[in-house]
C-alpha cells in the first residue's frame, strides 16, 4: 500500500496538466485563431509538454507522477502497483482533471466554453474523420508515450534524472504530431474532466479505449522484454 500522499500528489499533478494544458488551448484559439496554425500547434505542445515535464519533477518521487489512467493501468497489469492503489491513482487523477476544468470554467466562462476546454473532437479531415485511423493515432502515440515512460522511469540502467525531460518531451512530440490528427489526448483524465464539465461527450469513448490499449501493449512488451532482464541482471 503506497502512502496516501501519492493519491493526492496524483490529483495536483494531473490537476496541472488539465489546468496547463487546456488553458494552452484556449489561449492558443485567442491568439492565433480558430483554425490550427503552425504556433498555435507549438504553443499546444509546450503547454502540454512543460506541465506534465514539471509535475514529474514535483511529484515523481512521491507517487511516480503516473497523471494517466494510461499509464496506471499497465504499472497494474505489470505488478508495477498494487491493484488497489492502482483504482486510488486512477480516481484521483479524474478528481484532479475534473477540478481543473472546473476551474478554467469559472475564470474563462466564455472562452472555456467556446472550446470546450480541449481540441479532443474526434479523428480530423486530415484522417477523412475515420474512427479507426483515429483509434490507431491514439493507441500508436500512447505506446511510445508509456515505452519511454517504462525505458526512462522504471528501467533500473535508465539514466538517472532524465525521466522528466524525457516523458515532457515525447509528450511534446505527441501533441507536435497528434494535435492536427485526433486532438492528441493519449489521457482519459485529459479528456474526461473537460467532457465533464462541458457537457462535450462525442468520441468520448475513443480517448479512453485506445489510450488504454496502446498503453498496455507497450507496458507488457517493455516490462518483459527490457525492464525484467535489467531486474534480474541487477
Amino acid at each position: 500500500m503506497v502512502n496516501p500522499r501519492a493519491y493526492l500528489a496524483e490529483a495536483i499533478s494531473t490537476y496541472g496538466l488539465v489546468f496547463f494544458g487546456p488553458l494552452s488551448v484556449i489561449l492558443a484559439i485567442a491568439s492565433f485563431g480558430e483554425e490550427l496554425t503552425t504556433m498555435s500547434v507549438l504553443f499546444i505542445s509546450l503547454g502540454h509538454g512543460g506541465a506534465i515535464a514539471l509535475m514529474i519533477y514535483a511529484f515523481g518521487h512521491v507517487s511516480g507522477a503516473h497523471i494517466n489512467p494510461a499509464v496506471t493501468i499497465p504499472m497494474m497489469i505489470t505488478r508495477k502497483i498494487g491493484i488497489a492503489d492502482g483504482i486510488g491513482y486512477i480516481i484521483s487523477q479524474l478528481i484532479g482533471a475534473v477540478a481543473a476544468a472546473a476551474t478554467l470554467k469559472a475564470i474563462l466562462p466564455e472562452l472555456g466554453a467556446k472550446v470546450n476546454f480541449a481540441t479532443q473532437g474526434g479523428p480530423s479531415d486530415l484522417l477523412n474523420n475515420s474512427i479507426g485511423s483515429g483509434f490507431a493515432v491514439e493507441a500508436v502515440l500512447t505506446f511510445f508515450l508509456v515505452t519511454v515512460i517504462f525505458m526512462s522511469a522504471v528501467h533500473k540502467k535508465a539514466s538517472p534524472g532524465w525521466h522528466g525531460f524525457t516523458i515532457g518531451g515525447m509528450v511534446f512530440l505527441v501533441h507536435l504530431i497528434g494535435v492536427p490528427l485526433t486532438g492528441a489526448s493519449v489521457n482519459p483524465a485529459r479528456t474526461f474532466g473537460p467532457a465533464l464539465i462541458s457537457g462535450f461527450w462525442e468520441f468520448h469513448w475513443l480517448y479512453w479505449a485506445a489510450p488504454i490499449v496502446g498503453g498496455i501493449i507497450a507496458g507488457l512488451i517493455m516490462n518483459y522484454v527490457f525492464v525484467k532482464q535489467a531486474e534480474k541482471e541487477a
